[in-house]
């Protein structure tokens, strides 16, 4: 009989942040690293070591040690220390999908610039797996993954190594660490260890590994040095029995050597199976207000700041990659895992705030530079000083509502394409401003002089053509006695419609009806309040509580105009102040819940805000909708398409008596949308920065708004038996987790006949998110962009009046991202495409010299034809040369 082969792979897992802060972890760094290569360098048998595949500690240890950057690129070139994929492990349910490719691009990127990346999509912690990972790994030339959380024993079928499959088909050759990344982070040669710990573990992973005879036993842990007694170790162990064999190796060695065999059996999509290990489900609702600033960051980057920085680039603007370069970092930092769920002390969740404000103010702040340069430009070639100019950063044209601020000197403007045509638009609101004063030196010395008022309007301008990745000229004339914008005015009725809705509020509810179909639905939504006596990462219910429902509202205001209608509700209601008081059955504090639900024309979606100041401890609120539609599966959107997914899940049944790590529950993650479908109806949702969904008897969608919680982690949960998760033997209060504070929550709703595919959510995110952005050219205020008091350059030159840099001409391909090219010699578009079917896209533009098609580490693959594939379900990614 064979010898077992044990692949004994040495690592370190590195928390960036947690329960505690990054500076603490780079100060251990600092220790940890130095130690290891004189361990390595000292020990030539002790032939490697694995770094956390995270690219960031690496870079954070050469800003304190940049001396240090060849020894330590030596032993990488030379694989005695792996790094890379990652530049930070990401949250992959809880980012935006171009966020992860970018984290995969910077940390393929740098790793092979210091010799070599590992070739391993390495997934040792984070709290479920993204169905696209495979895709994505593909895509950057990663043939293997190891994980360790989100798979259901059956589901392996008595193998560890399986092929994963993404929903576009792409799959990588794979590894579960069964027993998670520290089975052998003890390891010894003693006897009592060998047959009370070390034997058994194997002896279930020899179990769990037909058509092998290789078994992985990984041996880290968080934040540990380099086990330098391990070739002695090893040694020792190979000595004293006979049945296995040990080696100290790698993760790449170990999936090489095993897949010379082919493994058959596949596992599909999204990982969230929490019977060996937890996954947190409801970790989506903990710190909205983190989550909420993430997802408006990334927006602003992807949609907004890097293909306008495209376009300004091909005007003859420089493209600001090294500001790019360290937003992106900044922000690679926040999605860590950990970081992005929120489940981390005080002190760590502060520090992520300010990363992602700080990032936040570096995007305006490039915006309002770019911007301000081609507006002056366009204004100086036509000879007109009160412009706007709308960008369009999407890849095709469109004609849909702007939202704008314009300030004027006289209260009546209106406003006109540069051939004269009136352009229709709203007043949302106007305000008079003070010109406040100027200090004017004089050769009596300085003096103060009182400047004159202005106006401020906000408005929406109505259905104006904008070219793909472009922009168009609106000029503002407020010499005129009459303005051509509607300011809307209040109205005693309780409707509100557009050509596809009309909402009613009848006896303390709203009531929806789609005009097309005749469907209403008697009671839209409704609010819900429970106790919540969980911890930083899992919500907990209180036993024997009831929900607290909250159906009544008051009818605040409703307020017309051509172009809008909305409606202002309040709901109000006393609930428990604490966990103290909801178990003794008391209630003291005011919910109070302010709701602007608005239709516009020519939207086919509804779109609402709620506000939110809370000031009750411990619970959970969610918004609940009705939704005409009845089926036993909910679909939702993650990387490049819809994923369905079963209202219940059968393991609940028995989770406890099969000892399961948490209880199966079906709460879920969404990046973006979330809706119900059955053969008469579709209703969805699609929310700006809220993660998590619940569908209630088949019928409901429960959005959670936000839960507050005081400490990092519980013991014994009703939904989590056992320790307490993140660090165990210590308390951590977390008392900004409670959520004192004011929220805003921002969502839309779409209702229709279910003849409608599912791709039309994908159109209503793009117009909900709003890839556009405004500026006008005036010298009134210098302060709603914050840098237009400052001087810049302003010397472009030649610009063009309208411009089009490039068109897609497929309206159910979407963009991914559009950004300059890694290397800088050129321009990157990723489309996707959510459907079922392949589509053929045609690239049309004056100023592309040549296209190519790339994966996405970037590297090229074939010319561009004249015609691309976007695979179904997949993503395609093209380089333009300029």
């Amino acid at each position: 009989m064979s010898k077992k082969k044990v692949y004994v792979v040495p690592h370190s897992h590195w928390d960036r942040e947690w329960y505690f802060t990054i500076e603490d972890s780079n100060v251990l760094l600092s220790e940890n690293i130095p130690y290891l290569m004189d361990v390595l360098e000292n020990d030539k048998s002790y032939n490697s070591y694995t770094f956390d595949a995270q690219l960031s500690v690496v870079e954070e240890f050469l800003k304190i040690y940049p001396e240090e950057k060849q020894r330590l690129s030596k032993l990488i070139v030379d694989k005695r220390i792996f790094i890379g994929p990652w530049y930070t492990q990401t949250d992959s349910l809880l980012v935006n999908k171009e966020s992860i490719i970018r984290n995969l691009l910077y940390g393929t990127r740098l790793g092979n610039e210091f010799g070599h990346s590992m070739n391993i999509g390495y997934l040792p912690d984070i709290f479920g797996q993204n169905a696209y990972l495979p895709s994505i790994f593909k895509g950057f030339d990663i043939e293997y993954s190891i994980l360790q959380r989100g798979i259901y024993t059956e589901e392996l079928k008595g193998n560890l190594n399986f092929l994963w499959e993404s929903p576009d088909g792409e799959s990588v050759e794979s590894n579960n660490i069964y027993l998670g990344y520290g089975p052998g982070k003890f390891l010894s040669s003693c006897d009592q260890y060998i047959e009370e710990k070390l034997n058994p573990m194997l002896e279930k992973l020899e179990a769990l590994n037909r058509g092998t005879d290789n078994i992985l036993l990984p041996a880290g842990g968080d934040q540990v040095l380099v086990r330098e007694h391990f070739p002695k170790t090893i040694e020792e162990l190979n000595n004293k029995q006979d049945k296995y064999e040990f080696v100290l190796s790698d993760y790449e060695t170990f999936m090489k050597d095993t897949w010379k065999n082919k493994f058959k059996n596949n596992i599909n999509g999204e990982l969230i199976g929490c019977e060996k290990s937890r996954i947190h489900n409801t970790v989506k609702s903990q710190r909205y207000d983190i989550k909420k600033l993430n997802n408006s960051v990334e927006n602003k980057i992807i949609y907004v700041l890097e293909p306008l920085s495209v376009i300004g680039k091909t005007l003859g603007l420089k493209y600001p990659s090294a500001w790019l370069d360290k937003m992106w970092k900044l922000l690679f930092d926040a999605h860590a895992h950990d970081s992005m769920g929120g489940c981390n002390s005080d002190d760590t969740n502060r520090d992520i705030v300010t990363r992602l404000q700080k990032v936040n103010k570096i995007c305006d702040g490039l915006t309002n530079i770019i911007k301000k340069q081609i507006t002056s430009s366009v204004s100086r070639s036509i000879n007109k000083d009160n412009i706007i100019l709308l960008f369009n950063t999407k890849a095709s044209k469109t004609k849909e509502n702007m939202e704008t601020v314009i300030f004027t000197k006289e209260k009546n403007f209106i406003l006109e394409t540069i051939h004269g045509e009136k352009v229709d638009f709203n007043v949302v609101s106007q305000k008079i401003l003070s010109g406040g004063k100027q200090v004017v030196v004089t050769a009596e010395g300085e003096k103060e002089i009182e400047l004159p008022g202005y106006y401020r309007t906000e408005v929406l301008i109505r259905n104006v053509e904008v070219l793909a990745m472009g922009y168009e000229v609106i000029c503002v004339n407020d010499q005129v006695s009459l303005s051509n914008g509607d300011m809307g005015s209040y109205s005693l009725d309780k409707l509100i419609e557009n050509y596809m809705y009309a909402i009613e509020f009848e006896k303390g509810k709203i009531s929806l009806v789609n005009k097309g179909t005749k469907e209403k639905i008697d009671e839209l939504f409704y609010f819900e309040d429970t106790g919540d006596n969980g911890d930083s990462y899992d919500y907990s219910p209180l036993e024997d509580e009831k929900e607290i429902i909250i159906k009544e509202s008051k009818l605040i205001s409703v307020k017309k105009s051509s172009l809008v209608e909305s409606m202002n509700l309040r709901h109000s209601i006393i609930i428990p102040e604490s966990l103290e008081e909801r178990k003794h059955r008391i209630s003291t504090k005011k919910l109070e819940i302010d709701t602007t639900i608005e239709l516009r024309q020519g939207e086919n979606f509804i779109r609402i805000n709620h506000r939110i100041n809370n000031e009750a401890k411990d619970h959970r609120v969610r918004v609940v909708f009705n939704t005409n539609v009845n089926s036993k599966t909910s679909l939702s959107d993650q990387g490049f398409s819809m994923i369905e997914r079963n209202n219940f899940n059968p393991y609940i049944k028995n989770w406890e008596e099969k000892n399961f790590a948490e209880a199966p529950v079906s709460i879920f993650a969404l990046e973006n949308i979330a809706l119900l479908k059955d053969s008469k109806n579709i209703f969805g949702v699609v929310t700006k920065g809220i993660k998590e969904y619940e569908i209630i008897e088949d019928s409901k969608i429960s959005l959670t708004l936000f839960r507050s919680v005081g400490l990092l982690g519980k013991d014994n949960l009703p939904w989590r038996p056992g320790r307490a998760s993140g660090i165990n033997n210590k308390v951590v209060y977390t008392k900004d987790a409670q959520m004192l504070q004011n929220m805003e929550f921002e969502y839309a709703l779409y209702f229709n006949n279910s003849k409608e595919e599912e791709i039309e959510m994908f159109k209503v995110m793009d117009r909900f998110i709003g890839k556009y952005t405004t500026y006008q050219k005036q010298n009134l205020n210098l302060f709603e962009e914050r840098l237009d008091r400052f001087e810049i350059p302003l010397n472009l030159k030649n610009p063009h009046k309208r411009y089009s840099l490039f068109n897609v001409d497929n309206g159910n391909v979407f963009v991914s991202g559009c950004k300059e090219a890694y290397e800088k010699n050129g321009i990157i578009l990723r489309l996707f495409n959510p459907s079922k079917k392949d589509e053929k896209v045609n690239i049309s533009s004056d100023y592309i010299k040549n296209i190519v098609i790339t994966n996405l580490y970037e590297r090229e693959i074939e010319e561009y034809n004249g015609e691309a594939i976007v695979p179904a379900r997949g993503h395609l990614t093209l380089k333009f040369f300029i």
